[in-house]
């Protein structure tokens, strides 16, 4: 069987352009290939130069740790991510599970899938208050997935969760949470890639007893849901996550701009590299001038990957690396994003474990990075057992630990240990040893944070004597969590901390350093 996964670019693969019909455009709410977007005139305009004016808000530098709900009508499946593609790839799980479960997708479409999304058991102010409690001090909520189904009350777009499904407004319910907890709040687009990353629907098996019959996609009247490219032939392009044609770039424009003036987010991230040139940038700067217009200063997060597809100028926005880590300290705020099992629910994905994400922000946020992290909701939108067991953890921890994480900055160098970690995409690991050290700092105070549990003594080479990165001499040590200072000697080797016979916190433990 084929090796499939989120890495695949669309096989290498791209669309070339073709013109959506005027009823297209009517039903998708998308302007004319012509037409030139429409912006808040302010001090941003679509130029490249204009966007890097751009700097990072304090309040994101200061937050570290946010919460996602990647979640809506794929979910329903059970199967896990990118189910609305796969379902339409003969060979691939999740189309032998679509055809034994709900049939042939000639007949029963990923169309089909969307009233079965009841989300029945969602509760979003008691989640937010388990969020902000693990620590969270921002939420997103996905607006739009590849799927091309809005998840707020759309102005251009029928198939929206106001409509089908659960009817409601899932963005506007999570905005609300979030605010009435004191929680930042933003919205990812998906979006973007969904005019050629959706293409599949459009085929049929090539096999029997259902050789050559068309999959539902192909039907003209579900347009505007499974888009129009089914003549567009495949070419081999760098460009294949995103569309040339103009008119679905207009159209990613005025939806993805309802979502942002509808909603206000403070974080608006891409799933991707900033899409589709000066229409992308476009929207960025109407993004920030109407931050500016809000609040009177620029408060709002563009955050996009380095990924070889759009664009991504690091001056203009905030890096965002999908399960994996920069190498060493980024001199400018990013992001990583990341899951707590498969980005939608699944019945076989394994779940990472409590040490595996405490250690995995340890690290992110030494290293000048935030860490954006998908909690796993079941379709009706309550938690399965593993994210309620990972969110508990997470409160204990923070509860003793957040002073060095939240509101901190880097250090001289962002750690020390045996374990290497690469750097890059899909290349997260969460599996470190106590010798492995992270620093952070505020104010007077080092915080230096071991990735597992330590006892009897903890040596940190970097605190030695004469070391080159604190001519100061070491004159308190403390635990967070224990209330009396801890006995130490800095010789020519190390810091040597003696440690008390029961640390304060499960998975990693964070002292506070003062010089003197």
């Amino acid at each position: 069987m084929a090796d499939f996964s989120k890495r695949e670019i669309l096989g290498g693969a791209a669309i070339a352009a073709c013109g959506l019909s005027a009823a297209a455009r009517a039903r998708t709410g998308g302007a004319g290939a012509e037409a030139a977007p429409s912006i808040l005139p302010g001090r941003f305009n679509s130029s490249v130069m204009s966007l890097k004016g751009y700097e990072t808000p304090a309040w994101f530098r200061d937050a570290k740790f946010g919460i996602w709900s990647h979640w809506g009508p794929q979910a329903v499946p059970r199967q896990g991510d990118w189910y609305a593609r796969f379902m339409y790839v003969p060979g691939h799980p999740h189309y032998d599970h679509h055809v034994k479960t709900y049939g042939h997708p000639s007949g029963f479409g990923y169309k089909d899938i969307l009233p079965l999304w009841k989300a029945e058991k969602f509760d979003p102010d008691a989640l937010m208050k388990k969020y902000a409690a693990a620590g969270a001090k921002y939420f997103v909520s996905m607006g739009v997935h590849h799927d091309n189904f809005d998840l707020w009350r759309s102005t251009h777009h029928r198939w929206n969760a106001t409509a089908i499904g659960p009817k409601r407004d899932i963005v506007g319910d999570w905005q609300k949470a979030a605010r009435a907890h004191g929680l930042r709040f933003g919205v990812s687009e998906h979006l973007g890639a969904s005019y050629t990353w959706w293409y599949p629907n459009h085929l049929y098996d090539q096999f029997w007893p259902k050789l050559g019959m068309a999959y539902d996609g192909a039907d003209p009247k579900f347009t505007d849901l499974y888009h129009d490219n089914r003549d567009e032939p495949f070419r081999n392009t760098t460009q294949s996550w995103y569309t040339t044609n103009r008119a679905f770039q207009q159209t990613w424009f005025q939806r993805i701009r309802d979502l942002i003036d509808s909603y206000q987010p403070d974080l608006l991230y891409s799933d991707g590299g900033l899409p589709f040139g000066e229409i992308g940038r476009s929207l960025v700067a109407h993004y920030y001038n109407r931050s500016i217009a809000r609040s009177g200063k620029l408060d709002a997060v563009y955050a996009c990957k380095d990924t070889g597809s759009g664009e991504f100028h690091a001056e203009a926005s905030v890096q965002d690396v999908e399960r994996g880590v920069l190498k060493g300290i980024n001199p400018l705020p990013w992001q990583t994003d990341t899951s707590n099992g498969d980005w939608f629910f699944s019945e076989t994905h394994p779940f990472k474990t409590s040490a595996q994400v405490v250690t995995m922000l340890a690290d992110i946020v030494s290293k000048n990075g935030n860490m954006l992290l998908n909690i796993v909701q079941y379709p009706d939108g309550s938690l399965p057992p593993e994210s309620e067991s990972l969110l508990a953890d997470l409160a204990a921890w923070m509860k003793v630990n957040s002073p060095a994480i939240h509101g901190t900055r880097p250090w001289k160098i962002f750690g020390e240990g045996p374990t290497e970690t690469a750097a890059g995409m899909f290349q997260e690991s969460g599996d470190y040893t106590p010798r492995d050290i992270r620093f952070t700092t505020k104010g007077e105070a080092l915080y230096a944070i071991t990735l597992g549990e330590p006892a009897g003594q903890l040596e940190i080479m970097s605190l030695a004597r004469n070391n080159p990165n604190e001519p100061r001499a070491v004159r308190r040590v403390r635990l967070l969590g224990l209330r009396r200072d801890l006995t130490f000697r800095q010789t020519g080797q190390a810091l040597v901390i003696d440690l008390p016979s029961q640390m304060a916190a499960r998975h990693a433990s964070a002292f506070e350093i003062l010089f003197g």
